[in-house]
């Protein structure tokens, strides 16, 4: 009977040992289905992220592209506003010249030959898009008017323009500068 017992014992260990050799293989293959899933979520989270990247650097620079030609149109429209500016002084003193009134004839043909020259400049001003801005009979705008007086007129209503001080422009939809006025209180 001892030896059976211990043929008994020796084939119980061996299937032991076979059960735990099958028991770590399995739990090998468990580990590398479980390593293989969380890798592949890890890869799909990766490239969702990856997208959501891609999408905001498509979306940042479409907005960049849209900026750049806003700018460049802005710049193109209004190109020759600082030569402009700068004409604007030279410009009134043409109209204080044309107001003088000669008496010598060829102090007026001077004064005729001025008239077309400014008339001309003012030509070329208009193709530009610099326009003069109305005021006199006008409501006061302070978007376009400088009121620099207050007076008391009979005729005007409240805040309607009285008279033009000097004249303001604008360039296309841009006050280049403002009509400086007197004002009806």
């Amino acid at each position: 009977m001892n030896e059976l017992t211990e043929k008994e014992t020796q084939t119980m260990e061996e299937e032991t040992v076979k059960s735990e050799e099958l028991e770590t293989e399995g739990n090998g293959e468990v580990e590398e289905t479980v390593t293989e899933i969380i890798e592949e979520e890890n890869s799909q989270a990766e490239i969702a992220e990856l997208n959501n990247r891609i999408l905001r650097i498509q979306a940042d620079y479409d907005n960049f592209r849209r900026r750049s030609r806003e700018e460049k149109e802005a710049a193109a429209k209004y190109r020759s506003q600082t030569v402009i500016e700068a004409l604007l002084p030279v410009i009134d003193n043409f109209e204080r010249a044309l107001l003088v009134k000669p008496e010598a004839e060829e102090a007026k043909s001077l004064l005729q030959g001025m008239e077309m020259v400014y008339r001309q400049f003012q030509d070329t001003l208009k193709s530009e898009g610099v326009e003069v801005i109305e005021t006199v009979g006008q409501m006061f705008d302070p978007h376009l008017h400088q009121a620099v007086m207050q007076v008391e007129e009979e005729g005007y209503e409240s805040n309607q323009i009285v008279e033009e001080l000097q004249k303001g422009y604008t360039l296309k939809d841009r006050v280049l500068r403002p009509s400086m006025v007197k004002v009806n209180a």
